[in-house]
């Protein structure tokens, strides 16, 4: 059968059109968000940090209670689906899922349309305690958040606690530049994701994992997003609150990071 090359998934160990990947309605992953999944960004036809993102889908499947991983078959199929998609010709993202019922699912999509900065729109938030460090398919509060801060004319969700802390965007993690210089993040104990990217930037540059709120990030001189699909994303705006549309430590951290993927790409 042939397949158009821009609608490719692979599930459960066969390549059939993204369309047709579906999975029975009585799957806990589809009646109740039981699962676990992954996006990887895509470059030139080759999957950057996929071993962190498995180490990282092995953590929330344990997490979750679920049977252990089959990391060499999404190994393999992410080798096989990516080289249907185009090879070498495909940037873009392959996105992971596991079921609850032990489904495997792999998609090859295009990367979202989010160029230049992003003005934020604060939205309370409280973590599942329980659903710690764990990317799971239980992401309905998230996309919500989002739907709120878009519906208030802002681009993007920024995800505060109750109890006034800055945690992260829906899909991103925060980063902000206090009034001496130094770029702060929050740390994962305010029950924020993990993030590969974050971590990444951690390695790569002087950063203070701190607590911060709304009036610290009014404050800031910079703010950015970090995530596997943005790499660093200035922030224009939170609330009321504006910045430089790109700050010269925010676009040191973006060469720093792009740098480094490059030359990982290399290796």
């Amino acid at each position: 059968m042939a397949f158009d090359p821009s609608d490719l998934a692979c599930m459960d160990g066969k390549t059939m059109a993204s369309s047709e990947a579906m999975v029975p309605a009585t799957d806990e992953g589809f009646l109740r968000g039981d699962g676990a999944f992954e996006v990887i960004r895509v470059y030139d036809g080759r999957p950057f940090a996929l071993a962190e993102h498995l180490d990282r889908l092995e953590v929330s499947a344990a997490g979750l209670l679920m049977d252990p991983v089959p990391r060499a078959e999404f190994e393999r199929e992410a080798a096989e689906l990516l080289e249907a998609r185009g090879g070498p010709a495909f940037d873009g993202v392959l996105r992971l899922v596991l079921t609850r019922e032990g489904r495997r699912m792999l998609f090859t999509e295009p990367l979202p349309g989010r160029s230049g900065a992003m003005r934020l729109g604060s939205v309370t938030y409280a973590p599942t305690r329980v659903l710690d460090g764990l990317k799971t398919l239980s992401y309905a509060a998230n996309m919500l958040a989002g739907r709120l801060a878009r519906s208030r004319g802002f681009d993007e969700a920024l995800l505060v606690s109750p109890h006034g802390r800055v945690l992260e965007a829906p899909t991103a993690s925060i980063f902000w530049v206090d009034s001496g210089g130094t770029i702060c993040t929050p740390p994962l104990d305010d029950h924020i994701l993990a993030s590969i990217t974050r971590q990444r930037i951690l390695d790569l540059v002087e950063v203070n994992q701190c607590n911060g709120t709304l009036d610290d990030l009014g404050s800031a001189t910079e703010v950015f997003l970090a995530s596997t699909t943005r790499e660093a994303q200035p922030v224009s705006a939170i609330d009321d609150h504006t910045f430089p549309e790109l700050g010269e430590q925010t676009a040191h951290v973006a060469q720093e990071l792009r740098a480094n993927i490059q030359a990982e790409l290399a290796g």
